[in-house]
């Protein structure tokens, strides 16, 4: 079973990573991952007392780290830190104020003390409950060693330096967790159920199918549901990135997590709370770091290896430097000190997965769900996107239709009846067109349907046997774009519905050239009808009459050819196989559709094409803001490593390479928060 935890006094990314190693060792523990962003912590297990084994855990790396429960509230440790550094500054300041030659050695003992206590425990802590050597041991043994050198004061300085940057990290880093928090802030609080004819507050998880529920204006949907009394209009932002307003009334399908604006809705629940959209939607998003980008391993496995070698580089440099005659053993210690100083890990260990958890949350914010961070990284340096056509290039609700009576023994009524009293049961997005074109029908009941894929659908009414679908599969002798009716082994109708193209398809697929994007189009439909939309929309490439079969060994053949960065766009409903083959597999076009959430890697939750080019923006920000901070941190500390190995840094330049870095990393990773459209 999966248990989900609230981490409280982390703030330290190497920290988290090595939380969770921890945990992975742990025989009863199949699979543990860690949230430093979101502060939260996901294990897999099957051990009764998961929580105290957890927090033992987590206690053998980390001692101040509690363990709580997700109802639990987080405790904040900033102003306590705050005040002790600032007692430890008010001793430092007397210490050089004041020359009495005991006093003054006491007030420095006690300014060490206080600024090196945390430091100092939790070096201790970690040595010897896992044999760790991290970043705190290193600024022990560097501000120890001043004060043994004889450099009291700048080793006091180096402590202070570190503590106020550390502050300065942890609200930095909570005010990125707040506003990827900001931008999924969708779960509502309460529904509002009807029961015996009174209206009572309750948890959205209490509210069963066929339940009616009561949104007054300014409040979240809750469920899903379709409205039975009232109409208003709808801001679904938050699902879909678009701030246009949606009209609803009578009969609409409205999804959790939308916010009413207008009258009071009456609405009558179609799905519990786990299967709805808004639970779909934070539970994709809250496990989207599970997936880690290439980039984010290699920074974790290089981070094992980086201070230890930083430490036995120190000692080389003790050892080495007094062999040259100018360099005496006390130069030597100290430039091995400031070199200890340089060498956290913090500003890569933070950056990297605080960046892609930003993207992910400024695609959300835009309607763009990404399931990892590994598929946002893809995206940045895809070679070629395929396309499926309908309700992907196309609307697929065009209303606009022709019906030709094939067989004069049938009348319209009774030929339209049974179009839509088969498609009712369809999820394809051609049934959902005709049974939108004829919404005033009302069904007959049908026996032993079944949904082919890819071809069409079949389905008793009485003694009737009726197949609804292409002419090959309705026996016929043409190959055109009609969906045929066919009743007892004879066709007597052809329906042709105008699937209109998006407004923004030529502009979308002119863009995605511009960026050296290669496009295709994937359809099931025929020749003359493929080659016209695309060269309506701009695409010369276009292989059509697919089965979702031939799709699959066409596109597997242009992974190879690509060598793998290809992506399929499609429907998320008959393109399931192509999209988990595809390196990022993107459903379109389907809000609120499970089969399109579980099937893809990226869910576009509107139905616009051109969501494409703001999920390639913010990738490409976010690859690019990684490789800054990367540069940027790697080039300063291998700066001052150098300069200090050569006596030209000191602890001043230290603590910049280390604290510095980090608050200015953190800062440029913010921006990936500030992505407009």
């Amino acid at each position: 079973m999966k248990c989900r935890y609230k981490l409280n006094a982390l703030d330290c990314a190497n920290c988290a990573k090595k939380i969770e190693e921890a945990l992975n060792k742990e025989d009863s523990i199949n699979k543990a991952v860690v949230n430093f962003a979101k502060l939260t912590i996901v294990v897999d297990t099957d051990n009764k007392d998961a929580k105290k084994l957890v927090q033992d855990i987590v206690k053998r790396v980390d001692s101040d780290v509690k363990v709580m429960d997700e109802s639990e509230t987080n405790k904040n440790n900033i102003k306590f830190d705050i005040i002790r550094l600032l007692l430890g500054i008010i001793f430092f300041i007397l210490s050089m104020i004041i020359h009495i030659p005991l006093i003054h050695q006491i007030l420095i003992i006690l300014a060490y003390i206080v600024l090196l206590f945390r430091v100092i425990k939790k070096a201790f802590l970690m040595l010897i409950r896992s044999f760790t050597i991290d970043e705190n041991l290193l600024v022990t043994i560097s501000c120890v060693g001043a004060y043994f050198t004889n450099n009291i004061h700048e080793g006091l300085m180096v402590i202070t330096l570190y503590e106020i940057g550390k502050i300065l990290e942890g609200i930095a880093v909570n005010n990125s967790r707040k506003s990827i928090s900001d931008l999924m802030d969708i779960k509502p609080e309460y529904a509002n159920l009807e029961s015996n004819n009174k209206i009572i507050k309750v948890s959205p998880e209490e509210v069963n199918i066929n339940d009616i529920i009561v949104v007054k204006k300014g409040e979240k949907i809750p469920l899903d549901g379709i409205v039975i009394e009232g109409e208003s209009k709808l801001d679904n932002k938050a699902l879909t990135g678009e701030s246009r307003l949606t009209f609803v009334s009578k009969n609409s399908e409205v999804l959790s997590g939308s916010i009413n604006m207008d009258n009071v809705l009456r609405i009558k629940v179609l799905k519990e709370y786990e299967n709805s959209t808004v639970s779909q939607i934070l539970s994709l998003v809250e496990n989207a770091t599970d997936k880690k980008a290439k980039t984010e391993n290699f920074v974790s496995k290089a981070a094992k290896i980086y201070t230890p070698i930083i430490l036995l580089l120190a000692i080389l440099i003790i050892i080495i430097l007094p062999l040259f005659p100018s360099i005496s053993i006390h130069d030597a210690i100290y430039r091995a000190l400031v070199f200890l100083v340089v060498s956290c890990p913090c500003a890569i260990a933070i950056s990297v997965p605080l960046s892609y958890f930003s993207g992910i949350g400024a695609s959300s914010k835009n309607g763009i769900l990404i399931k990892g961070s590994n598929f946002l990284e893809a995206s940045s340096s895809l070679k070629e996107i395929i396309f499926d056509k309908t309700g992907t290039i196309t609307t697929g609700d065009d209303l606009n239709y022709q019906l030709e009576i094939l067989d004069k023994e049938y009348k319209k009524d009774e030929i339209i009846n049974y179009y839509v009293s088969g498609e009712a049961l369809s999820n394809h997005p051609i049934a959902k067109n005709i049974l939108n074109i004829f919404n005033d029908i009302k069904p007959k009941k049908v026996n032993d349907f079944k949904e082919i894929s890819g071809k069409g659908i079949t389905f008793n009414i009485k003694k009737d046997n009726i197949k609804i679908g292409s002419s090959k599969y309705c026996e016929g002798d043409t190959n055109d774009n009609g969906i045929y009716l066919n009743v007892n082994n004879k066709n007597i109708a052809k329906l042709i519905i105008n699937d209109g193209i998006k407004k923004e398809a030529k502009e979308t697929i002119a863009s995605l050239k511009n960026l050296g994007i290669n496009v295709k189009m994937f359809t099931g439909d025929s020749k003359d009808i493929a080659l016209d939309i695309a060269s309506k929309v701009g695409i010369d490439d276009v292989s059509y009459e697919l089965l979702p079969k031939d799709k699959y060994e066409l596109l597997e053949s242009e992974i190879e050819k690509y060598n793998g960065a290809v992506a399929f766009v499609g429907d998320g409903i008959n393109d399931a196989p192509a999209l988990r083959i595809a390196r990022v597999g993107i459903s379109m076009g389907s809000i609120g559709s499970a089969s399109a959430i579980e099937a893809s890697d990226i869910v576009i939750m509107n139905d616009n094409l051109d969501s494409l080019l703001t999920l390639f923006k913010i990738s490409k920000k976010t690859n690019k803001i990684i490789k800054q901070n990367l540069i940027f941190a790697i080039g300063i500390k291998v700066l001052v490593l150098i300069l200090s190995g050569l006596g030209l840094a000191t602890m001043w330049e230290a603590v910049f390479a280390d604290t510095g870095v980090t608050l200015l990393t953190i800062l440029n990773t913010t921006r990936i928060l500030k992505n407009k459209k």
